[in-house]
């Protein structure tokens, strides 16, 4: 049975019949629309101030920080994954070597292939916890593959990590808002939030360890990581924030409008028991289409030539094409209704 809260959290949404795509982009609730037209038109009528944007972050990042089990001075705010990864990245000391995962998104490998002073092992995500070794400096992986939906094996990565000293990056874009994430197995996570989290692009989250960050220099560093943001926007003094915020780069200020809604609303919820919902429509899916279960919130089969996204967005159902395979993704707004139409439309 749904629970009331998760009942409320899918009658946010509106106009979603058909929309396969949250792993692609996710659909704003109405309390996000809402809030970015108020802001809009209080932009265009000259009533926005710049200062009163501050405690929307605030407020988005303690969100955030509940949602994914970490203190917020732990969460730092950014606006892309690559940004806030290359930090990891260029912090790194010579030589060390990073282990990836084969077909991983590219936001958090390209960072570390581009310094051609560190050595990258990229592995099946299969192998990943027995690719670590005594060598390995840092593991970065998706929790859940774009590509095709796939969710790591945390435990035995996490664990394999330890027991050879190295840290760990995680991203969890595609988890976030979908599937259970406890950020602090990590020593650090990036996000963004315009997937899962419904929230407007440009809205990207670092979280970090408090020893890990010892090590990470904060080379994007302008006036919004000072530890008091309005008395650092003119130099030369330099006076970072102790926590996470050290990290933090200025906010694009209507899109954290609009997240401050989107993000509370998925932390007021039991990520559980979405997941639970997507992955049954999911399996239901997979049952009518003829295919083995997945599990996932993602299902994917080979479509080469794109003969089935053809049908499927011929009859106005919303889904995506990765790496050869036909991606549909399940989120809290889908129903079975949207399987029986996908069913119907690839039986044409």
């Amino acid at each position: 049975m749904t629970s009331t809260a998760l009942a409320n959290a899918m009658e946010n949404f509106t106009n979603t019949s058909g929309y396969l795509a949250a792993a692609t982009m996710g659909l704003p609730p109405q309390a996000t629309v809402a809030a970015l037209s108020d802001e809009l038109q209080r932009w265009s009528s000259a009533g926005s101030n710049p200062m009163d944007y501050g405690e929307i972050v605030e407020r988005t990042r303690t969100h955030y920080s509940r949602l994914v089990g970490v203190a917020s001075d732990r969460v730092a705010i950014g606006s892309q994954t690559s940004v806030l990864a290359s930090l990891i990245a260029c912090s790194l000391p010579a030589d060390s070597e990073v282990v990836c995962i084969e077909s991983d998104f590219t936001s958090i490998i390209f960072p570390f292939l581009q310094h051609s002073d560190l050595t990258v092992r990229s592995v099946r995500l299969e192998n990943l916890a027995d690719s670590i070794t005594d060598s390995t400096a840092l593991v970065v992986f998706s929790l859940i593959q774009s590509c095709n939906g796939a969710v790591a094996d945390v435990e035995a990565i996490t664990t394999a990590a330890a027991r050879h000293g190295a840290r760990t990056l995680c991203d969890v874009t595609q988890a976030a808002g979908i599937y259970p994430v406890d950020a602090s197995l990590f020593d650090a996570t990036v996000c963004h939030a315009y997937k899962w989290l419904c929230a407007p692009r440009g809205v990207a989250f670092l979280t970090i360890s408090e020893d890990f960050a010892q090590h990470i220099v904060p080379l994007h560093a302008g006036w919004y990581a000072g530890e008091d943001v309005w008395a650092s926007v003119y130099g030369p003094d330099m006076n970072l924030a102790t926590d996470a915020r050290k990290f933090d780069v200025s906010p694009a200020w209507q899109a954290w409008v609009g997240a401050e809604h989107s993000i509370e609303l998925f932390a007021n919820l039991d990520i559980a028991e979405v997941w639970l919902h997507s992955t049954t429509l999911a399996n239901q899916l997979c049952d009518a289409l003829g295919i083995e279960q997945q599990n996932q919130a993602i299902v994917t089969w080979p479509d080469e030539s794109g003969t089935d996204l053809a049908k499927l967005n011929a009859a106005g159902i919303t889904v995506s094409l990765r790496a050869g395979r036909l991606r549909a993704a399940f989120h809290l707004w889908n129903t079975e209704e949207d399987v029986t139409a996908v069913i119907a439309a690839l039986s044409v």
